[in-house]
C-alpha cells in the first residue's frame, strides 16, 4: 500500500524553516506520495490576485485526493489552520507536529483537537522526526 500525502506547513511565514519542511518532504515519501511539494512557495505580493485562486482550488482538490495530513503547526498560518478545517471535514487522518522550542504556543484549537479519532498532536524536535513518522505510520497505518 503506497499512502497519498498532503504536506502543509507556514509558507509565507515559514520561509526560514524550509530545510526543515524539505527534510519532512524527504522523510513522508518513505511513506508514500506527497502530493504537495515546496518549490511551490511564491514571493509575498507576486501578482497574488491570480496566484491564490488557484492555489486554493487546487489545494482543496490535492487534500480530497490524500489518505493523511501531516501538518507543520510551529508557525501560526492561517492558511495551514484553513487547510486542517477542511481536512477534519474530510474525515483525514492528521498528524500536527509542533517544536515547542519555539518559544510559543500551540493554538488551543489544534492542540485541544488531538486525541480525536483523526487528529494526533505530536511536540517534537527535529531529530525526532523519523521516529515520530515510523510510530505514526506503523499503528495507524499497519498494512504498510
Amino acid at each position: 500500500m503506497s499512502l497519498s500525502v498532503y504536506f502543509c506547513h507556514s509558507t509565507r511565514g515559514g520561509r526560514e524553516d524550509r530545510a526543515l519542511y524539505e527534510r519532512i518532504v524527504e522523510e513522508l515519501k518513505r511513506y508514500g506520495t506527497v502530493l504537495t511539494e515546496l518549490n511551490e512557495i511564491t514571493e509575498a505580493g507576486e501578482d497574488a490576485s491570480k496566484k491564490d485562486k488557484l492555489t486554493q482550488d487546487r489545494d482543496v482538490e490535492r487534500l480530497k485526493k490524500a489518505d493523511v495530513v501531516v501538518a507543520e503547526v510551529t508557525r501560526p498560518s492561517f492558511g495551514v489552520g484553513y487547510e486542517l478545517g477542511q481536512a477534519l471535514a474530510m474525515n483525514k487522518k492528521i498528524l500536527c507536529l509542533f517544536r515547542p522550542s519555539c518559544g510559543r504556543a500551540l493554538s488551543a484549537m489544534i492542540r485541544g483537537a488531538h486525541d480525536r479519532h483523526l487528529v494526533l498532536v505530536k511536540d517534537y524536535e527535529a531529530e525526532e522526526m523519523e521516529g515520530i513518522f515510523s510510530e505514526y505510520f506503523t499503528v495507524t497505518f499497519p498494512s504498510l
